[in-house]
């Protein structure tokens, strides 16, 4: 199966996402400075998920998921 190709989030997008979420992380709670967080989509952009279902992961978490 060929691999979906990446697409940047838009900054308009990231920001929202961070605002929405607190700047913490969904997976653990745990809050973080944006530079530490990811926006991860909760439905794989492969599987047909959007950008407009994602939301804020600790580097930890957004890396398990890959």
């Amino acid at each position: 199966m060929a691999k979906t190709p990446r697409i940047p989030i838009p900054i308009e997008v990231r920001k929202y996402v961070y605002q929405r979420d607190n700047y913490q992380c969904q997976s653990c709670g745990k809050p973080e400075n944006f530079t530490q967080l990811s926006i991860d989509h909760i439905i794989p952009l492969a599987l047909g998920g959007s950008n407009d279902i994602a939301v804020c992961t600790c580097m930890r978490y957004n890396r398990r998921g890959q």
